[in-house]
């Protein structure tokens, strides 16, 4: 007697395999049977003739941290056929929290509804404790991030830690990692973690290699500094003895078109050497991220606050406006068009608008209008940047190394325009990826959705579908598979995710959330 048993379906078991017609039995939590089950009897049977059974995807790189707490649903992961979500990300973690960094830790995370969850913990350890207590749809695996260790030891102070604030600064790791933190992840575009040497850096990670952590890394430059940011992560990881996994892999701005595919050559010489790195990338061509993120390391340091005080300073703005003659994050990186607003709390009329457009409708040129609008909502405006070349991004996301991550959140109540890559990103991969434009297969896309991201973040009982893994499964439609979601109308759900098993439990039926919540906190090891 099974509890449940999905039949007559195409089974694509994640592991790059050509597809098997069988069914699947579950017990409990667990996938007990693979094969003819046509005797047998469940409390619930789900017939999958002409739909393919893969394991529930897993999103290696999100940041649902805090926004999970107000849609423990995570109604827009779940309809996209998504299991589990790795937090955590490019150096931005809810915790660890001191004095130092108490009244900052908000402005670290991503969403605006990450902003009013009440932070009602100090240690890593207390965090996972309320992550693990939270009844939620989808299992949760959490990075600790580099860049709140440092600001928990010394703010956002722009300049290299001394010996003592290093070791402070491993303590943490070592918390985090002892409490099952998957690793630890930088975030060295953005303040504080920008500001970190060499030797910080190659400190810190190789904590986490004593723990057979991994190390995931958004580098510093992802325009004309995107292969020495891709050497210089390598070569941190190598002297740590660490598992790298490198962010959102790409190449932004039009004059660093064809960056990404030199990048992929460099990633591979690394792993033919024998080295654990890989990459995970998402399937659009604009990336989305603080407007503050646009602007020169000076004028940042020292966090949102000292950013306002900074842009009100006189002579500020002149300097600004000479340094970006070239663009936004200058060396031709991006032009003032191709950043759009997409979450302004203070100035929603704004959301949709180009800072060109957003210019105009405020009488002013384009970087006061970015002055006006970050005084505004108090340095944290998000904008979507349209940087990247759509046929590199497809060959980065069809490489073998690469896995599917969406860069994406849970979000509650959706307000202004975000970016379409929290509604639509895996059923974007395997609609217009593979389907409509085949780059790849559709078992290798499941693979880079299951046990790519499953091995490298060590979920050894989940992304394949074999007897004793976890019963994480999604079953698709893959002739009406698809998103919807566009940047003129981001929040729309995606087609023909049909249901979601998670932990045994269905989630989603005939594509409806049940509303039942089985997820867990899954720790290292």
């Amino acid at each position: 007697m099974f509890d449940l048993i999905i039949k007559g379906g195409l089974i694509l078991d994640g592991s790059g395999a050509p597809p098997l017609r069988a069914d699947v039995g579950v017990v409990g939590d667990t996938i007990r049977k693979v094969g003819d089950l046509s005797r047998e009897q469940a409390e619930l049977v789900i017939d999958a003739e002409g739909l393919i059974v893969a394991p529930g995807f897993i999103d290696p790189h999100n940041h649902s941290d805090l926004s999970l707490f107000t849609d423990p649903a995570a109604k827009n992961y779940v309809a996209q056929g998504v299991t589990t979500l790795v937090v955590g990300n490019c150096g931005s973690s809810p915790a660890p929290v001191t004095d130092v960094n108490r009244e900052a830790i908000h402005e670290l995370l991503w969403g605006e509804a990450s902003k009013s969850v009440p932070i009602k913990w100090s240690s890593f350890s207390e965090y996972l404790t309320e992550l693990e207590g939270l009844r939620k749809s989808v299992n949760v695996v959490a990075l600790v991030g580099h860049g709140t260790i440092r600001a928990a030891v010394m703010g956002c102070e722009a300049r290299e830690a001394t010996d003592r604030e290093v070791r402070e600064m491993e303590a943490f790791v070592a918390e985090a990692m002892e409490a099952g933190a998957a690793g630890m992840s930088l975030g060295l575009m953005y303040v504080p973690g920008m500001y970190a040497g060499r030797e910080e850096l190659v400190r810190l990670a190789k904590v986490v290699g004593r723990y057979g952590g991994v190390l995931a890394t958004h580098m510093r430059n992802e325009g004309a500094g995107l292969i020495e940011s891709v050497i210089e992560v390598i070569s941190i990881a190598r002297e740590a003895g660490v598992t790298l996994e490198i962010s959102h892999l790409k190449a932004a701005g039009r004059s660093n078109w064809g960056l990404a595919r030199k990048a992929l050559t460099l990633i591979e010489y690394y792993v033919w050497r024998g080295m654990d790195v890989s990459a995970d990338a998402y399937p659009y061509d604009a990336s989305s991220t603080f407007l503050s993120a646009l602007l020169p390391g000076w004028v940042r340091a020292g966090g949102a606050e000292a950013l306002l005080r900074r842009l009100k300073e006189p002579g500020t703005v002149e300097r600004l406006r000479e340094e970006l003659k070239a663009g936004l994050m200058g060396e031709r990186f991006i032009k003032w068009e191709d950043v759009v607003i997409s979450s302004s709390p203070s100035m929603r009329e704004l959301e949709g608008l180009s800072l060109i457009d957003a210019a105009r409708e405020l009488g002013v040129d384009p970087l006061s209008a970015v002055v006006e609008v970050l005084t505004a909502d108090k340095g944290l405006t998000e904008v979507i940047i349209k940087a990247m070349d759509p046929e590199e991004v497809a060959e980065v996301i069809a490489h073998p190394l690469v896995a599917v991550g969406s860069d994406g959140l849970v979000i509650p109540e959706p307000k202004g325009k975000p970016h379409p890559r929290s509604y639509g990103t895996f059923p974007r991969v395997l609609g217009r990826l593979v389907r409509e434009r085949k780059v790849m297969s559709l078992p290798e896309a499941i693979r880079k959705m299951t046990s790519l991201p499953a091995r490298k973040f060590g979920l050894l009982d989940r992304g394949l579908i074999r007897p004793g893994m976890k019963a994480d499964i999604t079953v698709f439609d893959p002739i009406v598979i698809n998103d919807t979601a566009t940047y003129e109308e981001p929040v729309r759900k995606p087609e023909g995710v049909v249901h979601v098993i998670v932990n045994g439990e269905p989630v989603l039926m005939n594509g409806e959330h049940t509303g039942r919540k089985p997820g867990t906190l899954v720790r290292r090891g």
